[in-house]
């Protein structure tokens, strides 16, 4: 991780953007630094001590992997579930159940629904009973109201960070990722899915906000895994998608701010328009 930076590190989200894993796997890695002393602390940073040896690299893969299984592997059954309709709105559930059905253990079940609860589309009901809500079409208008109004803030914060910030590069990979895709997107528009996480997690780490990062994992589960509407346009939905994002990444690479704000506040419309459609067919 710090062969790419000189001094500090960035903040966690923005590594989990760079690096397209979650902040968990960010987190166990810094611990792991901390502790073999490549990193230190010091006023809020994370200085870079000494390069880490390859010794060091293959003990923390084993640390990583063991870590962040389970929690993944439930996340993506909870994902499919909710998408092939296997668990519906006002559906109630055991975490008992869930594990079962996942094949990991209650305590990822009950973390993972104990942190998703506070987005207000799980509720507990208490002796290990949850509750699946309903995705109203209030909620998605007052969702899509943050999401518009934070999206924007991280565009200006993005266009603002320093050159040598190491998110510009990752942002012209983002860029020619898309232009190949764009190349046959007909045949290949399943994969879009991968850059639009990627995208907008990258876009969003630049406001460095705590807040901002947990509306992050919002995002994932609502609108990149289209939460409770099927995917019969998903082709033409991601055809669309891919040259709406490069019609913002162009302006964002040349720092034209306007450009990159009436192109993102296109996108966003768009993919708002889908979820209400979404919704109205439930």
């Amino acid at each position: 991780m710090t062969e790419q930076f000189k001094d500090c590190l960035p903040s966690q989200a923005s590594l989990a953007a760079i690096y397209n894993v979650s902040r968990t796997t960010i987190k166990h890695a810094v611990d792991y630094l901390l502790d073999i002393g490549v990193l230190k602390a010091e006023k809020h940073r994370l200085i870079i001590i000494r390069k880490p040896s390859d010794k060091d690299k293959k003990s923390y893969i084993r640390i990583a992997k063991n870590s962040d299984n389970n929690f993944l592997v439930f996340e993506s059954y909870l994902q499919s579930a909710v998408q092939k309709k296997q668990i519906n709105p006002r559906d109630i559930f055991t975490e008992l159940e869930l594990a079962k059905t996942a094949q990991v253990d209650i305590q990822t079940v009950r973390a993972y629904l104990t942190q998703f609860s506070r987005f207000h589309l799980v509720e507990k009901l208490g002796r290990g009973q949850w509750k699946l809500l309903e995705f109203t079409r209030h909620y998605a208008d007052k969702l899509f109201e943050l999401r518009e109004m934070l999206e924007c803030h991280a565009l200006k914060c993005f266009i603002d960070l320093p050159e040598n910030d190491i998110r510009w590069v990752e942002m012209k990979y983002l860029y020619e990722e898309h232009k190949l895709l764009n190349k046959d997107i007909v045949s290949r528009y399943t994969d879009f899915g991968v850059l639009d996480h990627k995208f907008h997690s990258l876009l969003l780490s630049a406001a460095d906000n705590p807040f901002i990062n947990d509306f992050i994992e919002l995002i994932s589960m609502i609108f990149h895994f289209h939460y409770q509407w099927d995917n019969k346009n998903l082709q033409t939905r991601n055809i669309l998608a891919v040259s709406e994002h490069l019609a913002i990444l162009g302006p964002i690479l040349a720092k034209d701010y306007v450009a990159a704000t009436q192109a993102l506040k296109r996108h966003l419309q768009t993919a708002n328009k889908t979820l209400m459609a979404g919704i109205s067919n439930l």
